[in-house]
This record gives structure tokens, C-alpha cells and sequence, in this order.
């Protein structure tokens, strides 16, 4: 396969899922900024939810305040933010059209339907309860173009790059949506613990799409060292960064039996891997959930980067 066509299909499953993901992250900062108003009010939870994605430094530039709708607006459907919903799946669209041969029509089909419906919102509508409808709605179309690429692709290579792509864009958006809790948190140390912290936890598992499985594996209410567990290390969650880096470690290994030699990649994503199946929450706790997540997110850059050398992105 064509370096470039690799990259076209890698990046085309990365923003997709990123679209979803920014969906994640806003209604996890929208609700947060409705339950805890008197804590600081919404500008506070929507500044957390913009530095753990990175573009508070992009948004500061344009706006003046970071008021519920300027912060909508900016990760909903501004085209000068690469992050926003608007511009991954335009992004998504671009791709896929220039590996229109390497795909299959239901993926085709499900994106640029989602795209022509998307295009046709208009933001002055997206306030509310209609702003939790079309997060929602975002959503379910990544669902449903991860349907058709896994109920109709060849397992093949292109099939590997998407699914590798899928996997560490995931892995950041669970990263970056714990870190959020930490952003929320650091000036309000006395919470930790109380009611509205366990509040704020039970709202990123709701993020996650992980509330009623937590509720499975652990009997119990809400603790926080019980929901950082299974977002981190709970091989069974499939937004957990365990499985997110067993499955990036996994479809590399699909990859070499294809070609028939690892690559410096795969060496990037067995570390990544070992970071989080070689750990445990008590030590993530002592040492800092911060710096993990820190440190994890530096790795699964790197194999973002290993990837694109190894085989030819650019």
C-alpha cells in the first residue's frame, strides 16, 4: 500500500473518532458547568474542558470570554479550530475521498451523509436541550461509521491503519478526559472526596460511555479510585487506555505478519502498552494521575510519529 494512502485512511479513522471525542468532551464540560455553577460559575468547567483538548490557547486568541455559547460555537462548528466537530468531519470527508477506491460504499455512505446533515445545523439552534440532542447525534454517526468499517472492510492493511488510527485517538480522548478532572479539581483540593466530586467522576464516566458497565464490575458507589481503575486499567472497557494501547499493540502486530518486519513503531506502542498493563492505581495515585497521563499521552503521540516514518506518510 501507498504510504499516502495509508495516511489518508489512518487519518480518516482518527477524525472521525475525534469528532466523536470533541462531543464527549463538551457534554462532560457543559454538565459540569450546570451542576456547579457556584463553584465558579460555567466559564471555569468550560476553560478545564478546553485545556484538557488543547485549544484554550486558540480559543483565547478569538474570544474575550469563555461564556457556554463562544465555547460552542468554537468546538461545535468554528472551521479556524482543526479540533472542532465541523472540522474533523470535514477533515474525515477530504480523506476518504482521496482513498475513495480504499474503502467500501457503507463507509462512504455514512460519512458523507453525516457530513451533508452536519453542514446544514445552523449554531444560533444549538442551545440546551438541543445542544445535548446533536452532541448526542454526533456520537452515534462515529458509531455508525465504525459499524460499516468493521461489518464491510477487507482485513487487510487498510483496515489496520484505520483501526490503529481509531485506537490512539481514542486512547487521547480518555486520557485528556481524565485529565480534565484533574484540571477541575487542582484549585479545589478540600472537594476531593465529597459530593461534588464524586459527581464530577460519575460525570466522566457518563463521558465514556461507561456508567452502567461500571455499575457492573464494581458493586459499589461512585469512588474515584474505582472509576480511574477502570478508565485506565480495566482490559475489559474498550475506551480504557489498557485496551486502547493492547489494541494499537495488536493491529501493529497485524501489520508486521502483512509486511513481514516490525517496524520502530512497533517498539513505540509495546511501551505504551507496559506503561498501563504493567501498573496499578495505587501507584498512578502516589506518583501523580497528572504526570501519568502526561507521560501517557507523550507516548501515544510517538507512535503517532514512529508510524508516519515507518511507513512513509509524508
Amino acid at each position: 500500500m501507498l504510504g499516502r494512502t495509508a495516511q489518508h485512511l489512518f487519518w480518516l479513522s482518527r477524525y472521525v473518532e475525534r469528532a466523536e471525542n470533541m462531543a464527549r468532551l463538551l457534554d462532560v464540560g457543559y454538565r459540569m458547568s450546570l451542576t456547579a455553577r457556584r463553584e465558579g460559575g460555567a466559564s471555569e468547567h468550560m476553560l478545564s474542558m478546553m485545556q484538557a483538548a488543547e485549544v484554550e490557547e486558540a480559543f483565547a486568541a478569538k474570544y474575550d470570554q469563555a461564556d457556554l455559547d463562544s465555547v460552542v460555537h468554537f468546538m461545535m462548528f468554528d472551521p479556524d479550530n482543526p479540533s472542532s466537530v465541523f472540522s474533523c468531519l470535514l477533515a474525515a470527508r477530504t480523506n476518504a475521498r482521496s482513498v475513495r477506491t480504499a474503502i467500501t460504499l457503507d463507509m462512504w455512505e455514512s460519512l458523507n451523509s453525516a457530513w451533508l446533515t452536519f453542514s446544514q445545523i445552523k449554531p444560533r439552534d444549538v442551545k440546551g436541550a438541543k445542544l445535548l440532542g446533536v452532541l448526542q447525534w454526533v456520537k452515534q454517526l462515529s458509531h455508525e461509521f465504525r459499524g460499516a468499517l468493521l461489518g464491510t472492510k477487507l482485513r487487510d492493511d487498510g483496515y489496520c491503519f484505520s483501526q490503529v488510527g481509531n485506537f490512539i485517538e481514542r486512547a487521547d480522548n480518555t486520557a485528556r478526559i481524565l485529565d480534565m478532572k484533574y484540571y477541575v479539581l487542582l484549585p479545589r483540593a478540600k472537594m476531593i472526596g465529597g459530593d461534588l466530586d464524586i459527581q464530577q467522576w460519575t460525570l466522566i464516566l457518563r463521558a465514556a460511555s461507561a456508567h452502567r458497565s461500571y455499575r457492573h464490575v464494581y458493586h459499589d458507589r461512585y469512588k474515584a479510585h474505582n472509576i480511574a481503575d477502570f478508565l485506565i486499567l480495566r482490559p475489559e472497557m474498550p475506551r480504557s487506555l489498557v485496551y486502547c494501547a493492547q489494541m494499537i499493540e495488536e493491529t501493529l502486530g497485524g501489520l508486521t505478519k502483512l509486511y513481514g518486519a516490525k517496524q520502530e513503531c512497533h517498539e513505540a506502542a509495546a511501551e505504551l502498552a507496559a506503561m498501563v498493563a504493567n501498573n496499578s492505581m495505587d501507584k498512578i495515585f502516589a506518583d501523580g494521575l497528572h504526570d501519568f497521563l502526561t507521560e501517557f499521552l507523550a507516548r501515544n503521540y510517538r507512535v503517532t510519529e514512529t508510524l508516519s516514518d515507518s511507513y512513509n506518510f509524508y
